[in-house]
């Protein structure tokens, strides 16, 4: 199939392919002196594998580690997957810790609905973090 067909039944664009052939995720197969490279039906397969690992947030150097692992390598795929699950709930904490920051501030500006007092999200956000 070529780059345009491998796209379409992969749901990705052609400059996705092609970006992944750069950064070497996707193989790109030697181009015959006159036509074009044709892939494999397997490469439909890794480019899905690629999306839907990113879609789990795996970043893409993650995606290459799981890419070397062979099929029955369950104990170091998993330990990238619990990595990666151990990151993810660090971020939803942070993520968290801000939206209850932003909570605050938000009470205490709707208090001064008569506008006398500063801002409170103002007065936070200039005041010097040290």
């Amino acid at each position: 199939m070529t780059i345009g067909q491998l796209a379409k039944a992969a749901g990705v664009n052609v400059e996705t392919i092609r970006y992944y052939q750069r950064i070497k995720l996707v193989a790109e197969p030697v181009k015959p002196a006159q036509g074009y490279r044709h892939y494999a039906s397997s490469t439909v397969e890794r480019i899905r594998f690629i999306k839907r690992a990113q879609e789990l947030g795996f970043s893409l150097d993650e995606i290459t580690d799981l890419l070397s692992l062979d099929d029955r390598d369950c104990n170091e795929a998993r330990t990238i997957a619990e990595h990666k699950q151990h990151v993810i709930q660090q971020r939803i904490d942070d993520l968290s810790a801000m939206q209850r920051g932003l909570s605050k501030l938000i009470k205490a500006c709707k208090k001064n609905v008569s506008g006398q007092e500063r801002c409170a999200i103002i007065a936070t956000l200039t005041k010097d973090p040290r």
